[in-house]
């Protein structure tokens, strides 16, 4: 115990820094005093090191097994509860409006789309969930305009595994009418959005460790970022390489890491669809 000094098999290890073990509540509130600065020093290294952690991998789109593309380019169906890439939606919507993977007709309506929905939600689809609780954040299909019920429903979403609602709660926390603005709360979700692999959150925090201060921080962002296929962070590591704050290593890396995501992710039905956005 690092207060007492007993030993023992049955020590409690401190939750924050994993460095000191307590054998009761009292001792560790004893130490706590001398504890607290070595504490938050290593706390915050350790959430450092799950924040700049490498993303894990997109997964496949269910039809062309090519990795999913940017979140801009995927598309939910609810339907079916698939999540397909731009190109296998757009070889089949070019000639009849069904759904690429299990061919049911798309919704034609806001009730229809809703019944969907309701039902993907009943199934445990944490994508429904956090569906809907767009919608109610916008006040779309029908529905109230309404913040605490988007913010429950994406709550819900995050509880079944989907850390991409976090990016919407931080945008309800920043923009949302009736509720008070939390810079706190917005930079939790962009965090912990962006440890599950969204690179939109990811910028953002970009964007906000440079209205800090911290460069490094921004930039160390934005290459996993752009590593991801994010363009804007893309753009602002090629703005901060030409103003002398990234590095021609850095700029190179991230380059390079961009170029294989394009290289993963890029296929000809893709091309044709992103033309066609255009």
């Amino acid at each position: 115990c690092a207060a007492c000094g007993k030993g023992g098999d049955d020590l409690k290890r401190c939750t924050a820094c994993k460095l000191v073990n307590y054998c009761s509540v009292s001792c560790q509130k004893v130490h706590r005093p001398k504890h607290k600065k070595e504490c938050r020093k290593r706390a915050a290294e350790i959430f450092d090191e799950a924040l700049f952690k490498q993303p894990p991998p997109k997964e496949d789109c269910p039809i062309c097994f090519l990795p999913l593309p940017s979140m801009h380019e995927t598309f939910y169906q609810s339907c079916c509860g698939k999540t397909l890439c731009n190109g296998c939606v757009y070889e089949i919507t070019t000639e009849t409006d069904i759904c690429p993977f299990c061919r049911e007709s798309a919704a034609v309506s806001d009730e229809e789309s809703l019944a969907r929905c309701n039902k993907r939600m009943e199934a445990g689809d944490a994508i429904a969930f956090h569906i809907l609780g767009t919608h109610y954040s916008i006040g779309d299909w029908g529905l109230p305009q309404d913040s605490k019920k988007a913010l429950k429903l994406m709550q819900r979403a995050i509880e079944l595994g989907l850390t991409d609602a976090h990016l919407d709660i931080a945008g309800i926390y920043m923009h949302a009418a009736g509720l008070e603005r939390d810079s706190k709360k917005v930079i939790y979700h962009y965090q912990h959005a962006a440890m599950g692999g969204n690179e939109i959150a990811r910028n953002n925090l970009g964007v906000y460790e440079t209205e800090a201060g911290n460069i490094k921080r921004a930039v160390k962002h934005w290459m996993i970022a752009a590593g991801a296929g994010d363009k804007d962070s893309l753009g602002n590591i090629r703005q901060w390489f030409l103003q002398g704050h990234v590095t021609k290593i850095e700029y190179e890396k991230t380059l390079r890491a961009y170029q294989k995501y394009l290289d993963d992710v890029t296929s000809d039905q893709r091309n044709k669809a992103a033309a066609c956005e255009r």
